[in-house]
């Protein structure tokens, strides 16, 4: 059988879709889930109890008076005992009375005769058997069948009574009915407008409701598409500054203002898209109409099928020659219950059923492809509401069983006058400083932050917050910074995502003196305020957009010179050449990082004249070789050329003339091998190489004194040198995902070594000497051939299981002391 959640399933709607629902439909449903109720009922009493006992009949039997009470009782189970046995089945009647006497002698003269057949005692397996038989060719289809056919009658009207609603034709219209008709009747522009025209009549109330502030209702639906949004506030300013408003009725918040703005075009579309056809008034008349067609389908064939349920059967199941009888007289056990449950089954089909014939009324005694707005015209000002029709109309007469005020607050968007009072709201509103301060949250760093996202413009209250230290707006078309920014002592950071910004002088002159950080995110070079490259004391500048040779030279326009304490340049973009002006920054830029997005970065002359760099980043600019102007940076210390298209450093001979140089990165492209010239590169303590092609490890490279940082992972590293035992001061060493089958135990000489991670090779046993690691605290080896692990891992006094990668089973294999050890905190 079917569990009662997946049945169930078939009938689900949307929670919104409630709407719709009238009380018929609502009644239906709970008739629907009381019918499958008793067909799950049923259908589990079948599988368990249901069954016949049949016994056999003998040619010669008893006299007729016995075969009488017999009858009478049997049939008294059903409560319908007869007086006579013309009330029984017909074939019952004959086989038990049809009888002749036969006369009784000595000892038989209290038993009855031996049958014809062969002398035979039935055991129990004979019993089973014929009952077996008698129970699939005497017993009747439909008591055996009623369940699944109660269960597949009950999917049915319950599929029908929601078809409509999953109609690829109508499902579309309906989902984007209820969600606007939900945001009309949550939107605070509704209730300001019905509001608004209940205190026209009295210039007193006008007066009285002068003062009062609307509360904005808006759900979490509409805040995160078609509202502006804001970040979750988390950090609160204290309250000295409080900007004093008393909103009125002549005023509306401006996020609410954009919304109705919103609601009003939706509104108008839909109505032009629906209001064409009426296939959803055709189709809902239709479901109905052929529920009701099965209802009486279903009620003539149960009626005629419920009479005929009998507690008693003569069954012939042919097996004479196996049990000596060929004749049963069985019972059915489940008649009983079956007929209460059939009766019940139909009581609560004719119910359904005029339930039905009372939908079918209402929806043939008026015009439901019209609908008038005559009541809301009466009820308030906006008199031009305009009657609409089809299937809008029917889809409002529906939402009128349910809840008549939701009509009257739609039609307010179907109003031209609603509008134009809408359009005549400022929508430049500005937020109160309260609403402002809600919404500053604390970053990583533990400054204060307010985000502000798809806003019209900046709201002057933001000035107002003189803790503030970023600032980060996005998406807003006009960014007007004022002189009130002077108020922000505190500000240091600044984000103009998609934000034009003009600045007024005086605000200028704060900015140059006190930004330290500015991050830009343009879509065409033209949104890059020209006054950024004024900012004196910036220290970063972080530039994200299209900056490809065609606007290369845009940029060339504005000079760089005046930022002269910029420290760090970003650029995420799509370059072909490192813009030429970027040289002014020589003397003073110390990190430079550009990630190219795939574009093929060619001229790289620029940096050699970059000697103060101590930080470059080269990401994704598609290089083929480590470039040549890398090898005149004296000063750098860090680089990174991370998901390139490197596939031979033989260059890297020329890093020796770079004694800064502690940090390489060339992790992310496809190195096949490292040349024995690494040995020279001596001030190196970090090599992170992941991610290539190398199959082999050039000894020299474990001749670097200073190296604490390894990681190998990705590769296809077949052995580990036995020279990596001269890193004294390896700290760091990943060579996760490789074909590493062996651990020399030279690198358990690497006293200093902390992290190891070597899982997901081919190793198969870890050496004891991995004890002599005595700092080590973090261990991966996990995906490995191990069988066990040695005990002398519990001498590693700072590992710790939650830094102990490696399966359970291993782990299992350690002495308790060990595991305990490791385990504690």
């Amino acid at each position: 059988m079917f569990s009662l959640t997946e049945v169930a399933s078939l009938n689900d709607i949307q929670p919104n879709y409630r709407i719709l629902k009238p009380w018929w439909d609502v009644f239906m449903d709970y008739i629907g889930v009381i019918m499958l109720m008793l067909a799950i009922f049923s259908g589990t009493m079948q599988l368990s109890k249901d069954q016949v006992a049949c016994l056999p009949i003998l040619e010669e039997s008893t006299n007729p008076e016995a075969a009488q009470n017999r009858l009478e009782g049997c049939t008294s189970v059903l409560g319908t005992a007869p007086s006579t046995t013309r009330d029984l089945p017909d074939s019952v009647a004959h086989e038990l009375l049809n009888t002749q006497p036969t006369p009784l002698k000595g000892e038989d003269m209290w038993s009855q005769t031996q049958p014809r057949g062969r002398k035979t005692n039935l055991d129990y397996q004979q019993y089973v058997f014929v009952n077996q038989m008698c129970y699939h060719e005497a017993l009747p289809w439909y008591n055996k069948y009623f369940p699944y056919l109660a269960l597949i009658h009950t999917i049915m009207l319950m599929v029908s009574s929601n078809f409509w609603f999953k109609y690829p034709k109508t499902s579309s219209k309906i989902e984007h009915f209820v969600s606007i008709l939900g945001r009309c009747f949550e939107s605070p522009w509704t209730t300001k407008a019905l509001s608004e025209t209940a205190c026209e009549d009295s210039e007193e109330k006008q007066r009285f409701t002068g003062g009062v502030v609307f509360q904005k209702h808006v759900s979490s639906e509409e805040s995160s598409q078609s509202t502006p949004l804001m970040e979750t506030p988390t950090v609160q300013f204290p309250t000295e500054k409080l900007i004093a408003e008393a909103p009125s009725l002549t005023t509306l918040d401006k996020k609410d203002g954009e919304q109705a703005k919103a609601l009003f075009e939706k509104v108008r579309k839909f109505r032009v898209h629906v209001e064409d056809s009426d296939f959803i008034y055709k189709l809902y008349v239709a479901q109905t109409a052929i529920k009701a067609l099965k209802i009486i389908l279903i009620l003539s064939y149960t009626s005629t099928f419920a009479s005929k349920i009998s507690f008693c059967h003569i069954c012939q199941p042919e097996t004479e020659s196996l049990t000596g009888y060929d004749r049963f007289f069985c019972t059915h056990n489940m008649a009983f219950m079956l007929r209460k449950l059939v009766f019940t089954f139909m009581a609560m089909i004719c119910l359904y059923g005029l339930v039905c014939l009372y939908t079918l009324y209402w929806l043939f005694r008026r015009p439901l492809k019209e609908y008038s707005f005559e009541k809301v015209r009466e009820e308030s000002s906006f008199s031009d509401i305009p009657d609409v029709k089809n299937d809008f109309a029917f889809l409002l007469h529906m939402v009128d069983q349910y809840d008549q005020l939701y009509s009257k607050r739609f039609g307010v968007f179907l109003s031209e006058v609603s509008e134009n009072k809408l359009r005549e709201i400022s929508l430049n509103h500005e937020w109160t400083f309260e609403k402002i301060r809600q919404h500053v949250t604390s970053n990583a760093q533990d400054e204060q932050e307010l985000h502000l996202f798809m806003l019209s413009g900046l709201p002057n209250a933001v000035f107002d917050l003189t803790d503030l230290e970023v600032l980060k707006l996005e998406l807003i078309p006009e960014v007007r910074i004022s002189a009130k920014v002077s108020q922000m002592t505190n500000l240091r950071e600044l984000h103009l995502y998609h934000c034009p910004a003009k600045v007024e002088h005086t605000a200028f002159t704060f900015l140059r003196d006190h930004l330290r950080c500015l991050h830009i995110k343009f879509t065409d070079v033209a949104e890059i305020p020209p006054w950024i490259y004024l900012l004196r004391s910036l220290k970063e500048l972080n530039l994200i957009g299209n900056l490809n040779s065609e606007h290369n030279k845009m940029i060339g326009l504005e000079s760089l010179r005046d930022l002269r304490h910029l420290r760090t340049l970003y650029l995420k973009s799509n370059l072909n050449k490192i813009p030429t002006n970027l040289t002014e920054l020589s003397p003073h830029l110390t990190r430079l990082v550009i990630h190219n997005d795939g574009t093929k970065l060619l001229v790289l002359n620029s940096l050699k004249k970059m000697t103060s760099l101590v930080d470059l980043e080269l990401q994704n600019c598609d290089l083929e070789r480590i470039p040549h102007a890398i090898f005149s940076l004296a000063n750098l210390q860090e680089l990174d050329l991370k998901n390139n298209n490197i596939r031979t450093i033989e260059e890297i001979i020329s890093f020796q003339h770079l004694r800064r140089l502690m940090c390489l990165k060339l992790w992310y492209n496809k190195i096949t091998a490292i040349p024995p010239s690494i040995g020279l590169v001596k001030s190196l303590e970090s090599l992170i190489i992941s991610h290539n092609k190398l199959e082999t490890l050039p000894p020299a490279l474990f001749h670097l004194p200073k190296l604490r940082h390894i990681d190998l992972s990705h590769n296809c590293i077949s052995s580990i040198p036995v020279e990596v035992g001269y890193l004294h001061n390896l700290q760091h060493f990943a060579i996760t995902e490789n074909k590493v089958e062996v651990l020399p135990c030279q690198l358990f000489k690497c006293s200093k070594l902390k992290v190891l991670c070597v899982g997901h090779n081919s190793i198969t046993s870890v050496p004891e000497a991995i004890g002599q690691l005595v700092q080590l605290s973090h261990l991966e080896l996990k995906g490995n051939c191990l069988d066990c692990l040695p005990f002398q891992v519990g001498q590693c006094r700072l590992l710790r299981k939650n830094l102990l990668f490696v399966e359970d089973h291993l782990f299992d294999t350690l002495p308790l002391e060990v595991k305990e050890s490791i385990s504690s905190d």
